[in-house]
């Protein structure tokens, strides 16, 4: 859920104070990168899930709090609306066998996060939107009980001074208008870490940035939005458009959004925090009492409270983080690309496939960005959000190609490998790229498989509510026996499996 915060009512000296805060902040970091006060890279990844709760006829359970007080584990967090919380995955080093046992261990844990849910009666789905999801209703009845949030709430629609309009279209059409930020509630995402070292830092983050459209072909599983289907990967726009602070006119002047792919290659991680205290405005100005500089000179670790609350709102899909842990700074890449789901084993597919591919594209003589644009990696990325698996995208060399194709010829032996340079062992590096082959060789991620089987509902006589509950009863029951989304059976319009 990122930092918590003590208000939501912050004053003009407030912001005075952070506005200085911040800059020394900067100063700190410019000092540390140019130092050698980081930890080494050592392949350390983390992983954060976002699940939906869901009652007993697969509606939104809106009681997270009634969940998380039977969890004594602190790795769960509510999150923004009141139906999500978050896992935390504690990080690793993913050489050998570490990919499979963490599949283990997360089935494991979620069984049993799922019997505290039921204690509740709850049950846990990971999806990207939650199919039977109504429309947003007027107030703030979505949202945690968190002075982030709500303090988020009021600044975003202070900002604004107007509701706000979230339309999208695609195959079918929305429009809705909402008055505060309880859209992007809907919007729950699976986030991959990288511990880095800070001059290998941009390579990474250039990396992640080339790969986030075949990435997103490969893992959309968000096609249906309060019931409308308006593309494979709904969440991206969503997520953009319920957080939006822009009046219309700031829009049409080209001010950026929170939600935000970016517009260059970058040379150094300072690159994005810096861009971050230019262009975005401060949300939550709340200030600690640490002076970072004088902790430097003073031979501690500074925390940069303020920089990194800063941080957690803007919202890039390669997002930078600077942490401390046991006294020791680190770095690393946050990848937010994906939605949640379908399943755990698919989740560990989409690891497997974006560490190999970051990992070897980082590490190429004549790396990827140096022949791509970067408007290029933008509008593979918005092609795959609205066509998921079905996309065309462009590659250096290849011209315009099916994502598939992409994949399965050019990117999949990228990856296999990046991970033979982490040190994945053979057995759970094929057994997770070769789930990604699955989806590309059948065509069938969570989006299709999702927009299929609604389809055969509603070829059977069902109605758009009906179709989406009954498509989600199927999708539950696969994800809970952890079978890999290409491999699930879609009912036919007789109401047979094919």
């Amino acid at each position: 859920m990122g930092e918590e915060i003590s208000s939501r009512e912050f004053s003009r000296e407030d912001h005075l104070r952070y506005r200085e805060k911040i800059q020394r902040c900067l100063e700190a970091l410019r000092r540390m990168l140019a130092s050698d006060a980081f930890a080494p890279q050592q392949w350390r990844t983390g992983m954060e899930i976002e699940l939906n709760l869901v009652d007993a006829q697969l509606d939104a359970f809106v009681d997270n709090a009634a969940v998380l007080r039977r969890e004594d584990e602190p790795r769960y967090q509510p999150e923004l609306g009141l139906f999500t919380i978050e896992f935390n995955v504690e990080p690793h080093l993913i050489g050998g066998e570490a990919l499979h046992d963490q599949e283990s261990g997360l089935r494991a844990e979620l069984n049993r996060a799922l019997a505290r849910a039921e204690e509740a009666g709850a049950g846990i789905v990971m999806i990207g939107v939650l199919p039977t999801l109504p429309a947003p209703q007027p107030e703030r009845e979505w949202l945690s009980d968190s002075e982030r949030y709500r303090a988020l709430d009021q600044a975003i629609m202070s900002a604004r001074r107007e509701p706000i309009t979230v339309a999208m279209s695609g195959p079918e059409t929305l429009e809705i208008e909402v008055d505060s930020i309880a859209a992007e509630a809907a919007c729950t995402s699976t986030q991959f870490h990288l511990q880095l070292a800070p001059d290998r830092f941009a390579s990474y983050w250039n990396a992640a940035q080339a790969v986030a459209g075949p990435q997103l072909a490969m893992g959309a599983n968000s096609p249906f939005v309060f019931g409308k289907h308006v593309a494979a990967e709904s969440r991206i726009e969503l997520f953009m458009q319920s957080t939006d602070l822009r009046a219309p006119e700031l829009r049409n002047q080209g001010v950026r959004p929170l939600v935000y792919f970016g517009d260059r290659w970058i040379d150094s991680i300072l690159d994005l925090f810096e861009e971050n205290v230019r262009f975005y405005p401060v949300l939550l100005p709340e200030s600690s009492d640490e002076d970072p500089l004088a902790e430097l000179d003073a031979g501690r670790t500074p925390r940069l409270s303020e920089l990194r609350l800063h941080n957690g709102t803007v919202y890039r899909w390669n997002r930078p983080i600077y942490d401390v842990q046991d006294a020791r700074p680190h770095l690393r890449l946050e990848n937010r690309v994906l939605p949640a789901g379908p399943s755990v084993v698919d989740t560990l597919a989409n690891a497997a496939f974006f560490y190999g591919l970051v990992v070897e594209l980082a590490n190429e003589p004549q790396p990827v960005w140096s022949t791509m644009t970067f408007d290029v990696a933008h509008t593979n990325f918005r092609r795959a959000a609205a066509d998921g698996i079905d996309a065309r995208l462009h590659w250096p060399g290849l011209g315009e190609i099916a994502a598939t194709d992409l994949v399965r010829d050019h990117l999949l032996p990228i990856a296999r490998r990046g991970l033979q340079r982490l040190g994945t062992a053979p057995e759970p590096a094929d057994r997770y790229l070769d789930i990604i082959d699955g989806r590309a060789r059948l065509r069938r991620n969570g989006a299709q498989w999702q927009v299929a089987a609604v389809a055969a509902a509603e070829a059977r006589g069902a109605a758009r509510d009906e179709a989406l509950r009954e498509m989600l009863g199927h999708y539950v029951r696969n994800m809970h026996a952890n079978r890999p989304v290409h491999t699930w059976e879609v009912p036919s319009a007789a109401g047979q499996a094919s």
